[in-house]
């Protein structure tokens, strides 16, 4: 059996390097790691068996951890115990029998397409921070980014000529996502005019910026949402990702591949995308009902 004085420590390495994961990724299978290793009180995380791994989840379970997060712990556990096997430090996996807890996946709150549209019409567009905020809510809807990718987004990132944006998301993943033409008219009208009316002779490298020239946090863009949402009359509960989850549950809607919305939001795993089967399968249940003689 080959030995490494830290297995967590390998793991973490090759996991970087292999996989590029962000520091917040790595940190969580850290921590995961190490309530295993107290839990073990001394014992060898090489050395336990598939009893012991189904005792600890067991054990958490009764802690009180919900299903969704025994089944990340194991999906952490796989792919450690999965590392030193390939490794040559262990010679059989201990989780490979152990099933994972059944847990539904929340469906995301989103909104209609009327409500959407009410929405975006909600910003006063006499006044500059009116452009801005219009052109920020359009092009969120026309490409599902995350609420951080959108506040972050700098000029170089945004192709007018292309009709895209070169965005690093997750795990330093590229992805280009389209404008469509609706928001890259706003962006054009904002960028030729407000974007320069608010800096007022100052620089700066980013799309969208305040009335100090800076940025816009995510907190502040968060509350504008919760401001027009409530100036617009919608009453369905909100969340920062709420304009990502339209986008993806209307272009389903509309026809689109899971895969080409996996591509579009940036998820690393079909299986991320997968919540948006519902609305797919919704989708087929209206098809029937209208269209089929039974239904």
């Amino acid at each position: 059996m080959k030995q490494i004085t830290d297995t967590v420590d390998a793991f973490l390495d090759a996991l970087w390097a292999e996989s590029g994961l962000s520091e917040n990724t790595l940190a969580a299978y850290r921590n995961d790691l190490k309530h295993l290793r107290l839990w073990l009180k001394g014992r060898e995380m090489a050395e336990v068996s598939q009893d012991d791994i189904g005792n600890y989840l067991k054990w958490r379970v009764e802690q009180g951890l919900k299903p969704r997060s025994s089944a990340r712990i194991l999906s952490t556990l796989r792919r450690f115990y999965g590392f030193l096997q390939r490794e040559g430090i262990i010679d059989s996996d201990p989780t490979e029998h152990i099933e994972a807890p059944y847990h539904r996946a929340a469906l995301p709150q989103s909104l209609s397409e009327s409500d959407v549209e009410k929405l975006l019409d909600a910003p006063e567009l006499t006044g500059f921070l009116g452009l801005r905020d219009r052109t920020m809510l359009e092009t969120l809807y026309a490409t599902g980014l995350r609420v951080s990718e959108l506040v972050d987004l700098k000029l170089g990132q945004l192709s007018m000529m292309q009709g895209c944006l070169r965005i690093t998301g997750k795990g330093e993943k590229e992805r280009l996502v389209p404008l469509g033409e609706v928001a890259l008219d706003w962006l054009s009208r904002y960028l030729q005019g407000a974007r320069r009316e608010i800096l007022a002779g100052r620089q700066s490298d980013y799309v969208f910026v305040t009335r100090r020239g800076k940025s816009m946090t995510r907190q502040a863009f968060w509350h504008i949402i919760k401001r027009y949402a409530k100036k617009a009359s919608i009453e369905k509960p909100l969340s920062p990702h709420t304009l990502r989850h339209a986008f993806a549950t209307h272009l389903i809607n509309h026809g689109a591949d899971l895969r080409v919305v996996q591509m579009l939001l940036g998820h690393s795993d079909l299986s991320t995308t997968q919540i948006y089967t519902h609305v797919a399968q919704e989708r087929l249940k209206r098809i029937h009902e209208q269209h089929h003689p039974r239904g």
